[in-house]
């Protein structure tokens, strides 16, 4: 791969807020949410990274080079591929407690050996498919907070998408909605859980009205967004159920996909 400066593309959007953009579909071109949004958050005495992204380049040369002399905090949103595979280049990270199991193991990424991009895929292979851990593994649960310095930041718990999703929310009344919201296609659990999901994004909402929240920065694709994304998501899935008989397989996400590509919203359901 190229560099890290070329592999990543770096935006500064507050004097203590950047995101770092990673193009997932390197990887596989089924997957269409590019790009992933990883956000590096800057306090007096303390950074924190959300989310290490694909492994296909190393982001912590990126990271040391914008957080200066400060200490390093490093967070999983969640524990899908596309957002823990740079774990290892790391001295320890935090994870939700549901599933501090998943990223204390090796991760295995043999379902990607078919990919068309072999090029990319032969990073990959080169470990064997299995993506080494951090060596150090901490929890968090929800309502847990980091002081960065002048910066604090809260774990929002939202399960759904994966039981140990979450959102952050800080005290300068951004919210980081990680994998739970955001335009695009969306993967949701089987049918019967689909209720979670909406529990979270009804949670989120009156957060963003307490709060007078203006502004969500969601993991994939377009950054920042309205809080009317949220209001768009939750009319979206409860429109599922109107939409299911319309439903088509799809074998690679072993899911059921709702809706099209040129929609706000496609999604796709666990089968299992």
């Amino acid at each position: 791969m190229a560099n890290s400066t070329q592999h990543f593309e770096i935006s500064k959007l507050k004097e203590y807020l950047y995101v770092i953009k990673e193009n997932i579909s390197l990887v596989h071109p089924i997957y269409t949410n590019d790009p992933l949004n990883m956000y590096l958050l800057l306090g007096e005495h303390s950074a924190l990274l959300l989310d290490t992204g694909c492994g296909l380049s190393p982001i912590k040369p990126v990271v040391e080079d914008l957080i200066a002399d400060r200490e390093l905090i490093v967070l999983n949103s969640h524990t899908h591929w596309d957002h823990i595979l740079g774990n290892n280049e790391f001295g320890e990270v935090f994870v939700h407690e549901e599933e501090a199991h998943i990223v204390s193991q090796s991760y295995d990424v043999s379902y990607f050996q078919d990919s068309p991009n072999k090029k990319v895929i032969q990073i990959y292979a080169n470990q064997n498919f299995l993506i080494t851990p951090a060596p150090v593994i901490k929890t968090f649960k929800d309502q847990d907070e980091f002081d960065l310095g002048g910066l604090k930041v809260k774990i929002i718990h939202c399960p759904g998408h994966s039981p140990g999703s979450v959102c952050l929310l800080t005290s300068k009344n951004e919210l980081f909605t990680s994998d739970v919201a955001y335009y695009g296609d969306l993967f949701l659990p089987n049918r019967v859980e689909i209720p979670q999901v909406l529990n979270s994004l009804n949670k989120l909402i009156n957060i963003c009205k307490k709060e007078n929240i203006k502004k969500l920065y969601p993991s994939h694709r377009k950054t920042p967004c309205e809080i009317g994304l949220l209001i768009d998501l939750r009319n979206a899935i409860n429109n599922i159920e109107n939409r299911w008989d319309t439903k088509k397989s799809f074998d690679f996400f072993q899911s059921w996909q709702i809706g099209e590509i040129t929609e706000k919203f496609r999604f796709f359901v666990a089968k299992y």
